[in-house]
């Protein structure tokens, strides 16, 4: 079934008429600022150190595209406290478009950037501050494009609702991969010289597309009721911390796997593979589309899963896949051949991802009462990324500098997971409670 067909099909159950058309302005909407996100990713992985740090040796250059490329997540708790505390006091819908055209402008503005070669120093330095506006965007963009479907969503489907949400990410990791694929068909030289920067340059029209999407939605009918009653928090995040701390830290745990393994998959696989393997760039781009293509699929049905047996029980099962999968990974990259790194990387997404990714956008949101909801699904999905997204490929670069091995990093990838089983076994099931 299409993505189109699985809304509609949705939308004919909905409580809720005007729900269609509240999923598909939130995905498009995600999928374009993931897009945004995620070919700096790419970039940083395939092209940056040579433009922008071509002064160092080339693991050192690696280090530091990856670091510029950290920045956003830097910068993503950031963007969840401000415009979590807005959306709490004037709404979901107004901040989803701010958050866009900051994300929009920040995407653009890199595809204009000159080089090192062009205005030295100042080109890395304008690389990062145009990447933590890309942050300071997505960090606000993922709290309120959940709720805007889950606040609207029956309550029995919140689950699934939500989970079409999340495949704006994976959605966003094909669009992102498949534009590089594209360029690698040109020379070399014209890649370096001018290539590079399409993708970046084609997020304004992107933008422009979701922004007039996403200005005809309505306000959510739960924000709505507590306006009206004029319940509405003064201080979301002082309250946030006052009163809700254990679901903050719960929030934080529960993602704190899952965003590590989808950037060692997405990012460091490209180094690693092509670097230490000597495998094409094309082959592990074909592996990442696959995996993401397969995440279309399965983030729905996790989704699913999670309304009929409930979100705690996915996140368990997912940590202890993930515990599995982190030093089978590896081994199978080894064998070099295309067909078992295909399908490997494609399975192990979603066994490490897709699984507790689905179930996220309802789950954090539900550990929030309604005054402090945006505040504290921001927060909690955006300090993990933080923590966890944006270092990983980091950690992951520096362990097999330090070691000349993958050991390290499986232990590490090990580590997470049974910090994210212990916060699933701290939190309390979700799925049947009323928003």
């Amino acid at each position: 079934m299409s993505m189109a067909q699985t809304i509609e099909q949705l939308s004919a159950d909905a409580e809720d008429t005007a729900l269609a058309p509240i999923v598909w302005a939130s995905v498009l909407g995600t999928v374009i600022e993931w897009y945004d996100f995620l070919i700096y990713g790419t970039a940083a992985a395939l092209i940056f150190n040579k433009l922008f740090f071509p002064t160092l040796d080339p693991l050192a250059g690696t280090l530091a595209a990856f670091g510029s490329y950290a920045v956003g997540f830097v910068a993503r708790p950031l963007g969840g406290a401000i415009f979590g505390h807005f959306g709490d006091k004037l709404g979901r819908k107004a901040m989803l478009t701010v958050t866009m055209i900051v994300m929009g402008v920040g995407t653009f503005l890199i595809g204009c950037l000159p080089t090192y070669s062009q205005i030295g120093i100042l080109a890395p330095v304008l690389l990062v501050v145009l990447r933590l506006l890309q942050g300071i965007g997505v960090g606000g963009e993922w709290g309120g494009a959940v709720l805007m479907v889950i606040e609207h969503a029956p309550k029995d489907k919140r689950g699934l609702y939500g989970s079409l949400v999340q495949v704006g990410f994976p959605a966003g990791v094909a669009g992102s991969t498949a534009t590089f694929l594209l360029l690698s068909l040109l020379p070399e030289a014209d890649f370096i010289s001018w290539g590079w920067r399409l993708p970046f340059l084609l997020s304004a029209i992107l933008v422009a597309v979701g922004l007039f999407v996403r200005l005809k939605l309505a306000e959510t009918p739960v924000f709505s009721r507590m306006k009206a009653h004029e319940t509405v928090a003064r201080l979301p995040l002082a309250e946030l911390f006052a009163k809700q701390r254990k679901p903050l830290l719960i929030s934080i745990g529960l993602k704190i796997s899952e965003v590590a393994w989808v950037y060692v998959m997405t990012v460091f696989a490209i180094v690693y593979a092509t670097g230490q393997l000597g495998l094409s760039k094309t082959l592990i781009l074909d592996a990442i589309l696959a995996a993401a293509l397969l995440e279309l699929v399965t983030i729905p049905l996790f989704g699913w899963m999670s309304d009929k047996i409930g979100r705690r029980t996915m996140y368990i099962g997912g940590a202890i896949l993930s515990a599995i999968c982190a030093f089978a990974i590896f081994a199978l990259l080894e064998t070099k051949n295309p067909v078992i790194i295909i399908i490997s990387m494609a399975v192990v997404v979603s066994l490490t991802h897709a699984v507790m990714f689905a179930p996220q956008a309802a789950f954090l949101p539900e550990l929030f009462g309604t005054r402090t909801r945006y505040s504290g699904a921001s927060l909690g999905c955006q300090v993990s990324a933080a923590i966890s997204g944006g270092m990983a490929p980091i950690i992951a670069t520096g362990l097999l500098g330090w070691s000349g091995r993958t050991w390290p990093i499986s232990l590490y990838l090990v580590g997470l997971a049974l910090i994210t089983l212990g916060s699933a076994l701290a939190s309390t099931e979700t799925n049947k409670l009323d928003l």
